[in-house]
């Protein structure tokens, strides 16, 4: 096989190895360099389908590769800053605090790691799923991964108190995790993000996002992550719900 063929699988390594190194500063609470290095990840997993349709590489071990660096990305990564944060919580918040009466609590920063779980399901179904060819069923792994990484950042960066509180409640928290599992695997279709051709009358759905999405980035900072998977979320259904009453 030509090296040019070979591109599309070394920027699913390069998706692969963002993760692995965003996995190294999740653990150590590092949560702004995981964010950034996941973002990374996830800008590689946007393009390596892209060149394969290109160079005409795409394979069955391609699809593969991609899915399973996902999975460390976008799946494992989301889990452990979730953990953290929990644990986090557990260790700096004396009303959390781990007691002999309470000592069953140990296990809720576990319950982050349904995340990861849930994004494991998601991306096996995806394989097998002939439904999401050219769309999704399900909050795609990576904008999961987006939505969760971004709580710390919000949390770090935002100057209202209420959102703090919100943000580091391990009762929130935990809700969320719930949520991210149910979303990722809902029956809810939703376009996909994926450019395939250079055209716009294909692609005008994205670019409409895309540029919503720089909009509230500029506005909002880290606080428009949310926001944008809720619009995205939204876009889909409305989108679905248009193209329902043209046939």
């Amino acid at each position: 096989m030509s090296f040019k063929k070979q591109i599309p699988n070394l920027i699913t390594f390069l998706n692969l190895a963002a993760g692995l190194f965003a996995l190294i500063h999740a653990f150590n609470g590092n949560y702004n360099e995981a964010f950034s290095l996941v973002c990374l990840g996830i800008f590689f997993d946007f393009w390596d389908g892209f060149f394969a349709r290109i160079f005409n590489a795409q394979s069955p071990l391609g699809v593969q590769l991609d899915s399973l660096a996902d999975m460390v990305t976008s799946g494992v990564v989301p889990g452990v800053v979730m953990y953290k944060m929990l644990t986090d919580i557990q260790e700096n918040q004396s009303i959390y605090t781990l007691t002999g009466d309470t000592y069953y609590m140990a296990v809720v920063p576990y319950i982050g790691f349904i995340i990861t779980i849930a994004s494991c399901y998601r991306l096996a179904k995806f394989n097998i799923d002939t439904r999401q060819t050219d769309s999704f069923i399900g909050l795609p792994t990576p904008a999961n991964a987006l939505l969760i990484m971004s709580i710390p950042m919000i949390l770090f960066a935002n100057q209202y108190e209420w959102l703090s509180n919100i943000l580091s409640n391990p009762y929130f928290l935990v809700g969320l995790s719930f949520l991210s599992a149910y979303l990722l695997n809902a029956e809810i279709p939703l376009f996909s993000l994926k450019v395939k051709y250079f055209s716009w009358e294909k692609n005008k759905l994205q670019v409409l996002f895309l540029a919503v999405c720089v909009v509230l980035l500029v506005l909002f900072q880290y606080l428009a992550i949310p926001m944008i998977i809720l619009f995205y979320v939204l876009l889909s259904v409305l989108n679905n719900t248009v193209l329902n009453k043209q046939v």
